[in-house]
This record gives C-alpha cells, structure tokens and sequence, in this order.
C-alpha cells in the first residue's frame, strides 16, 4: 500500500501550552487534526467555562490563515469545583470534560485531586448532565514504585470511583500498561481509553537506549505515565488495533523548551503532534492492521464523545521524511520526538 485516504482524524489528549509557545506549535495538530481536546494544566489552570472561553478565542485567535481547527475545551477538576460550574459549563457547548488530575501526578498539576471523595458534588452534576471525565490513572503516592502508578490506581481510586458514579462517562487518558487495556476492555458501563503513538512505538528501553545499543538517557523519551516493559506497549498494540470502540487516538502531545528536557530534573512530556498520524500509521502497519488505523482515529472518539463524524479526508503517502532536529517553540526551541530520525510516512499537504 502507498497510500492511504482516511476520514479526517481528531486528537482526543492535546496539550497547547498558551501564548506565544501554543502559537508556534498549534499549526502542526491544526494541519493533523480536525478537533483535539484542549488539556487545561495552564498556570493558571482553567478551572471555570469563563476561563475555557477566554482560552478558546487565543486559540482561534493564533491558528493560521486557510487551517481548519476546532479547539475541545476542557476544565480542570479541583476538590472544590462547584456543581454550578459544571453545569454551566454544560450549557456553553464548548466544553467537552474535566480533568482529573492526581494533585502531584505531572505537569502543572499541583492544583489537582488531593483525594477523589472530594469533588464528589462536581462528579454527581457531571454523571447527571452527561460530561466525561478524562483522567489521568496514576496514583501519587511516594511508596509506589513509578513503573505500577497505574495499575495501582485501577485498583485505589478507578473501581471505587466508578462504583460510586456508574453512569459516568470515563475516558481513562494515555494507557500504558496490560491491566489498563484489560480493564477497559471488560468493564461494565460507559469507559473508554486513549492511547499516544509513543506507548505503542516505544518500551522503557528507549528512555535509556539508543537505537543502535547505545546507553544513555534521551529526555526527549521520557513523559509521565512512562513508558512500560515490552510486554505492556504489545498489550496496547493489541487493544488499539482490535477494533474496539473503547480504544481511540489522543495523542497527549506535550510540548516543553528544550533547556527544560535537557536539564538534571527534566520535564515529563514528548512532543508527537508534528507527525503524530505518521507515527500512529507505523505502529498500526506494523501490527498488519493499518487498514484499522481509520477507526481508532477518526471514528470511535468521536462516537465516544456524542460528536459528529469528519467529513473531511486526510491522506497519508509511503514517502519517507525526516523528523527535524528542533522547532521554534516561542522564545526558545522545542524538540520533537525521533528527532533526526526518517518516518515511513508523510501527511499529504
């Protein structure tokens, strides 16, 4: 196959940053994707549908002349948003969630859930009006090994809060691990799954290795969940490519200046949304499912999410092209990931 036209696909985990920085990545997912879900760990967070609607029309504001691009807003879950603020935010018709941060777990999260009992008048209006709750399933907690964050929070605060608010619609963001798949996949009720291109391309080897062997820490690998044993990223291959509809594209692209990856305590992140289609396309041929690939990323989401299919296209051509090495990222640079390398694939203009 040296092409392949499928629906126009949406991004269901973005991150845009703001300002100038969001001005300069923001044509790369507008060029990808029809829609994307806007994360809302700015500083400050936007934690009310006045800030959602402000950060909106920046947004539309910097997207390019000729690009057609529908910025998803979401708000962000404190342990003291009101059932008021919910509902309004219901009403405006541009905000599609809120997000569930563990106070701590990554970027700009500080502001996040202490404790998953607390918002409990928030997560009653959100069941009652229908607005998913998009959560990031890592627990928090010191004496839990990095690498089981995930499962652990399954077990901790994902079955208790899904007990409690059943009718809740979930979207259990940027998998990473056998258990999640697995529980996703079997549950009862209205749950679903992202999944990023980096967890089905990578294991943790490529936080510590180079392509050729060589050891060595590459930053530019390392984002939060982290990635996972081989074992893991095939249980993700499996469920992304299986054709169920709980499993859809969300590309938790994340965007950092390189001097804040490349530092003794970098940032948590990989920036994927230059060539994020191309990637999910390499892992879906690899699996020999790329004629799958059209569901994942521009059906179920959507379906997930009560929204309209794309009527647009997008085409995608087996002509390789090299990552570059770094982007203008406001005043300094960001650096994609697999940058330098070659892609099998390239997004037709």
């Amino acid at each position: 196959m040296d092409s392949l036209t499928i629906t126009r696909p949406d991004d269901w985990h973005l991150h845009l940053r703001d300002g100038t920085a969001m001005a300069a990545v923001l044509p790369h997912t507008a060029r990808q994707f029809a829609r994307a879900i806007v994360m809302p760990n700015l500083r400050p967070p936007v934690t009310t549908t006045a800030m959602a609607q402000a950060y909106r029309e920046r947004i539309l504001a910097a997207l390019p002349a000729g690009l057609a691009f529908e910025p998803l807003m979401t708000l962000y879950l404190t342990d003291n948003t009101p059932a008021d603020e919910v509902r309004r935010a219901k009403a405006s018709g541009i905000v599609h969630g809120l997000k569930l941060y563990p106070a701590g777990a990554t970027t700009n999260s500080d502001s996040g859930v202490t404790d998953v009992r607390k918002p409990r008048a928030a997560l009653e209006a959100m069941q009652e009006v229908g607005l998913p709750l998009q959560v990031h399933g890592e627990v928090t907690h010191a004496r839990v090994d990095v690498f089981d964050r995930e499962q652990v929070f399954i077990d901790d605060v994902m079955e208790p809060l899904r007990r409690d608010f059943p009718a809740l619609k979930v979207v259990f963001e940027h998998i990473t691990t056998r258990e999640a798949a697995q529980y996703v996949r079997d549950a009862t009720g209205p749950i679903a799954a992202t999944i990023t291109a980096h967890h089905l391309l990578f294991n943790r080897n490529a936080i510590f290795m180079t392509v050729d062997g060589k050891a060595g820490v590459r930053p530019h690998y390392y984002c939060l969940p982290v990635l996972k044993r081989e074992a893991h990223r095939l249980s993700l291959v499996e469920a992304a490519t299986s054709g169920n509809r709980r499993f859809f594209l969300g590309t938790d692209s994340a965007p950092h200046p390189k001097g804040e990856k490349e530092t003794d305590c970098g940032c948590a992140g990989c920036y994927t949304a230059l060539n994020a289609i191309e990637l999910y396309a390499e892992a879906f041929e690899d699996a020999g499912r790329l004629d799958r690939l059209e569901a994942f990323a521009s059906h179920f989401g959507a379906e997930f999410y009560g929204l309209p299919r794309n009527s647009g296209k997008a085409t995608l051509q087996r002509q390789p092209t090299t990552v570059p090495a770094e982007l203008p990222f406001g005043a300094t640079t960001v650096v994609p990931l697999r940058a330098g390398e070659s892609l099998r694939w390239s997004l037709a203009a």
